[in-house]
């Protein structure tokens, strides 16, 4: 656990139905550091970014933000969070600008339109910020998300799966976004099979594997 941490879980468990995903957990992430979260499908990531997101309960355990102890709902908790999730997120009838508009707003960033445009054009979107989302490709949609994390200005980026359907391009856009948030002193947790575009310096990765258990059984005795 560092000493600064500016995130910490201390003994966290997450259950689904009676299976254990995670018991006993405790990290500490600094600012200015990135954690990555691997393991195979199942074993829990996306719920422990909900837990650390204050989405979902833990079972046991605490989550704590620059030292206070977070609850489901926090607003404080909420007012540093930048949740990316591993779906998209859009509104298919609205337009991609239309989109970023409502993410922003929803975040608080008081982005306006000039530097919706410009986030936009970044991600390599400024020909489809008119077009409806349900016209562009799967790479394209989650470059929205890209757009929305260079307008963000919260300090705790929580990211699943943030390489799915990305490009080179896109990758190089998503690892100068990473690099410039934490040399502006954020923290990053994501959930990801794919190693985080990063020096290595900037972080570590946690194995939720190996905190699994098997489900009990409920088969009865002969």
């Amino acid at each position: 656990m560092p000493a600064a941490a500016a995130l910490e879980v201390h003994s966290l468990a997450a259950t689904r139905g009676d299976a254990t995903l995670f018991r006993d957990l405790a990290f500490g992430v600094g600012a200015g550091e990135a954690l990555t979260v691997r393991g195979p499908n199942g074993c829990g990531k996306t719920t422990l970014l909900r837990i650390l997101a204050g989405l979902t309960e833990p079972a046991a355990g605490e989550v704590r933000w620059r030292g206070e102890r977070m609850h489901v709902g926090d607003p404080r908790l909420r007012a540093a969070i930048a949740f990316n999730g591993h779906l998209a997120g859009l509104k298919d009838e609205l337009t991609v600008e239309e989109n970023l508009a409502a993410w922003t707003a929803l975040d608080g960033d008081g982005a306006d339109a000039g530097a919706r445009s410009r986030a936009l054009a970044g991600a390599g979107l400024a020909r489809r910020a008119g077009l409806p989302a349900r016209a562009l490709s799967q790479g394209q949609r989650r470059r929205i998300g890209l757009a929305r994390l260079a307008l963000s200005r919260r300090r705790l980026w929580l990211l699943d799966e943030p390489l799915t359907a990305l490009d080179t391009e896109a990758t190089t856009l998503l690892a100068d976004l990473l690099r410039r948030h934490l040399d502006a002193g954020g923290t990053v947790v994501a959930a990801s099979h794919l190693p985080l575009p990063l020096p290595p310096e900037h972080g570590g990765e946690l194995d939720l594997a190996a905190l699994r258990e098997p489900a009990r059984s409920h088969a009865s005795a002969a």
